[in-house]
């Protein structure tokens, strides 16, 4: 069945929201601010190793960087049109509307749990070519995967932030489901290049997650996110980063 694997996401997350709930009640507020760090930490060791892997490679038993144009050209430029867009406002005005209808207007962090629970499982190639193998030929697998992935990352993070990640089910199944709709037309231009260029600018994106989960808010990742669409453009220049 074509978008099984984007309601086996979306299901986990919501289920990982209910669980995490129920499992915050046993932690006091200064436990909870511990497990966020804690959250925040993982996070930047699974980003950072991304990162390097797309980065560093091995030459003549020797280990030499690159791709540090890419890097500064996409996350610069995805900055600047990330922040003339507004990306961030319209994921904390989308919170906001989520948090009135959903009877949270009393919880002061569901924004920031809902937008950081967002960014967090919604960043990645996994997502991208899960989405685009469901729907070319109904293999689920990898985000059958990533629904596991994702529920324990969305626990530990209910856990801390609040009830506002469970809701972060929605950006990832509206992302998902129209990966999957036209994976048919996304799938020529992910080549193998695209994907790597992708993975690693989304692995530096979810770095600035962790930043803002370890020493609070400094960066506005979701006004990046623009940097990722131009990952998979630069595979297509004529020239190597």
């Amino acid at each position: 069945m074509i978008g099984l694997g984007t309601i086996i996401n979306s299901v986990s997350i919501v289920a990982a929201g209910l669980v995490g709930q129920f499992a915050g009640k046993w932690f006091k507020p200064e436990q909870q601010e511990s497990l966020n760090r804690a959250c925040g930490v993982s996070i930047l060791f699974i980003a950072i190793a991304g990162a390097m892997e797309g980065m560093l490679r091995i030459e003549d038993g020797a280990i030499n960087s690159g791709k540090s144009m890419l890097v500064v050209l996409c996350l610069a430029v995805g900055t600047v049109i990330g922040e003339r867009i507004g990306i961030e406002n319209g994921f904390e005005a989308f919170g906001e509307w989520l948090k009135a209808k959903t009877g949270s207007s009393g919880d002061v962090g569901f924004v920031n749990a809902f937008v950081t629970a967002s960014l967090t499982v919604s960043i990645g190639a996994m997502a991208i070519m899960g989405s685009i193998q469901d729907g070319l030929v109904g293999d689920y697998s990898t985000l059958a995967v990533k629904s596991v992935l994702d529920f324990i990352i969305v626990v530990v993070m209910t856990s801390s932030l609040g009830r506002g990640c469970l809701f972060s089910a929605i950006p990832v199944f509206v992302f998902e489901g129209c990966m999957t709709l036209l994976a048919r037309l996304v799938a020529p231009v992910m080549t193998d290049l695209a994907v790597s260029y992708l993975s690693l600018i989304g692995s530096i994106l979810i770095f600035g997650i962790g930043v803002n989960l370890v020493w609070g808010k400094k960066l506005k990742v979701a006004n990046m996110l623009p940097a990722v669409f131009l990952a998979v453009l630069a595979a297509y220049l004529p020239w190597n980063f």
